[in-house]
């Protein structure tokens, strides 16, 4: 055949369609099931299930870190009732569902294997997956329960009970997503990326046979992010492939090249969509879809698109139907599936890709001589503050442009936000509701068999075992989502991940010494250093805003105390009294902000702590002035961008100049 003929073969040889998905799950099991075949219906070919944050951080629905949290982010799954509800008439032989789930990924798996028992599916043919990276939990993400050995040694049973019972499942989703979220460079992001792949495969390696090992290999998939820069995207993305299959091959010998092929689903960056102008998302969500589509070589297999208004708050059916109706108009309008790359042989991109692929290498050996990526997370938790840092300066200082945020800032009031605030809102009634179901379920279990399956289960934990078949055991029984989290947390301890965030300032000051002489001014008249306390209330992981608050605070000269994620009311309180702050921070972007704000409000005036406090987190206007009704001082949402205006706020609201007089 002749090279023309062949290339016209090639080019009538249509490449499939990626996977169509939306992240979705909200209030209950039964809502988010019914919004799940609602998307199956309009064309969406797979499932990727968002949990609410108890689920994911082993907590039941009635635990006291649960208050407010319960079907905000997420859908609440508690039990194998909420499991089975949630796929009712979804038949799971049939799908492909994606399960973004880490912390508690063996238990919500053991869940999802006994539902399509029940359904009466082939347990070999499930086709999906669970993120179950816990390494990007203690950078970025905060949903992290155990420490990061014994967390390693749960994806480890994940990924060997697959291999022998579920082989088509990827047991393990390198997630790289939340890593640009917290600020990470390209090279970052390839980097410690890749470290967690190599830290899961060495885990791995032991436990299977030489010869069944790269077949394992094979079933590691990625997670990954795409911003705005989507040239840069799609060569990182480029880079991806060439490194892991680098790695593939010489770490772990590897040779049949199906098994080193990177296979990576995406949602595209939900960090740059803006509250100011908000239809602009649209339009940053399409380029951003590009960077992982364009390129056949390195086309991501599943897409999750976010909708325009995430930065808003909850998306609504219509909202997510526009983001799936754009990957269709692209896979089936227009003709990027019938040719084959568009960019092999291009110079420009090929000396993009060396670059990154470098760079990446060079924090690859740094990661390496710390002894690997679970040795490393502190200095990688470190490394993304400070990159962010760097990111959200550069947008204060107007050197990175963003379209209606820092320039072109008058504009028409969007119409597509309407009388609803053009989002979802999750009836407050729901987490009463859930707790009922929860209790009922309890009540008509039976008590004996859940005590032998817990036993089985913390047998199983303390003795090394694989803990797969006791936790699948423990579903069928009737176990919740806390009391299996409980038996982890009872045997491994539990774990407070580094906050990144140091006690001295940064070499970077310049441009703050107005606000250093005015904290300078304000402690004098405090009569000792003003005293910041950055809390994080409920169970909200985004960390990415605190900290950069607390880095901001620190280098214009206040004292800091940030205990990082996870706390409840009355722990902020007892810091702020112990740590005798002056002014006292709050965020939360979890949409749990009126329960804990209302609970720290309540709790400072019982010990008499007449302290001003702000606020921060993607909050609606109406909440807004709750908030304020209720005491708080300021309310910032994404809006409020510049970290220096907030600095000066708190300078003014911990020592008015009008105390010098007093």
């Amino acid at each position: 055949m002749s090279n023309f003929l062949a290339e016209t073969v090639a080019m009538s040889q249509k490449d499939r369609p990626w996977l169509f998905r939306t992240y979705a799950g909200h209030s209950t099991a039964a809502k988010s099931n019914a919004l799940y075949r609602t998307n199956l219906s309009k064309g969406q070919t797979g499932l990727s299930v968002a949990f609410d944050l108890p689920t994911q951080t082993g907590y039941d629905s009635d635990h006291i870190l649960a208050r407010g949290e319960v079907g905000k982010v997420g859908v609440p799954v508690s039990h194998l009732g909420d499991m089975r509800t949630l796929f009712q008439d979804i038949p799971l032989d049939q799908m492909n569902t994606s399960m973004t789930i880490n912390a508690t990924a063996p238990w919500l798996l053991a869940l999802y294997v006994a539902v399509a028992e029940e359904q009466g599916a082939d347990i070999a043919g499930l086709q999906g997956t669970v993120q179950n990276d816990l390494v990007k939990e203690y950078l970025s993400r905060g949903t992290y329960v155990l420490p990061p050995r014994p967390s390693m040694k749960l994806i480890g049973d994940v990924a060997e009970w697959c291999a022998g019972h579920a082989p088509k499942w990827n047991p393990m989703n390198v997630c790289s997503y939340h890593l640009q979220e917290a600020g990470a460079t390209p090279e970052q992001e390839l980097a410690f990326a890749l470290a967690t792949a190599q830290a899961v495969l060495d885990e791995l390696r032991p436990r299977v046979d030489p010869a069944d090992f790269p077949r394992m290999v094979g079933r590691i998939s990625f997670f990954v992010n795409a911003g705005i820069r989507f040239v840069t995207e799609m060569c990182k993305m480029r880079a991806f492939t060439e490194l892991w299959d680098e790695i593939c091959r010489e770490r772990y010998g590897v040779e049949d090249p199906k098994f080193r092929r990177f296979r990576y689903g995406v949602q595209v960056n939900s960090l740059g969509l803006t509250e100011q102008q908000p239809e602009n998302n649209v339009y940053r969500i399409l380029l951003e879809m590009l960077a992982v589509t364009l390129s056949k070589g390195a086309r991501a297999r599943a897409v999750q698109l976010p909708a325009w208004n995430e930065a808003l708050g909850l998306p609504r059916p219509w909202d997510q139907q526009w983001s799936l109706r754009m990957q269709q108009v692209l896979a089936y309008e227009t003709d990027l599936l019938e040719y084959g790359d568009l960019f092999d042989g291009s110079p420009v991109v090929a000396a993009k890709v060396d670059e990154l692929k470098d760079r990446a290498r060079e924090e690859l050996a740094a990661i390496e001589g710390m002894g690997g990526a679970v040795d490393a997370i502190e200095y990688m938790k470190s490394r993304l503050v400070e990159a962010n840092s760097d990111r959200l300066g550069a947008i204060e200082r107007g050197e990175t442009v963003v379209v209606g945020v820092n320039r072109w800032e008058e504009g028409e009031p969007s119409p597509l936000v309407g009388s609803d605030g053009g989002i979802m809102v999750v009836d407050p009634g729901v987490e009463a509701d859930q707790i009922d179901r929860l209790q009922a379920w309890r009540a008509a279990r039976d008590p004996a068999a859940v005590e032998e399956a817990l036993s089985d289960l913390s047998h199983a934990a303390r003795e090394g075992g694989n803990v797969m078949p006791a936790s699948i055991a423990a579903a069928k029984a009737g176990v919740t989502t806390g009391e299996w989290a409980g038996v982890m947390r009872s045997v491994h301890g539990e774990y407070r991940g580094p906050t990144g965030v140091s006690a001295s300032p940064s070499n970077r000051t310049e441009g703050l010494e107005p606000l250093r002489d005015a904290v300078d001014a304000a402690s004098d008249r405090l009569g000792r250093r003003l005293t910041f306390l950055m809390g994080k209330p409920g169970l909200d992981g985004h960390s990415n805003g605190a900290e950069q608050i607390a880095v901001r605070a620190r280098d214009c000269g206040m004292q800091v105390s940030y205990a990082g994620i996870r706390l409840t009311p009355e722990a902020i309180v007892d810091a702020a009294r112990e740590d005798g702050a002056h002014v006292v921070g709050l965020s939360i972007l979890s949409g749990s902000h009126l329960p804990l704000v209302e609970d720290v409000m309540a709790r400072l005036r019982a010990e008499g702590l007449d302290l001003p406090v702000v606020v921060g987190g993607i909050i609606p206007d109406e909440d807004a002035d709750r908030l304020r009704g209720m005491g708080v001082a300021r309310v910032y949402t994404p809006k409020d961008f510049e970290l220096n205006r907030i600095m000066g706020d708190l300078v003014e609201l911990a020592a008015p100049p009008e105390l010098a007089a007093e």
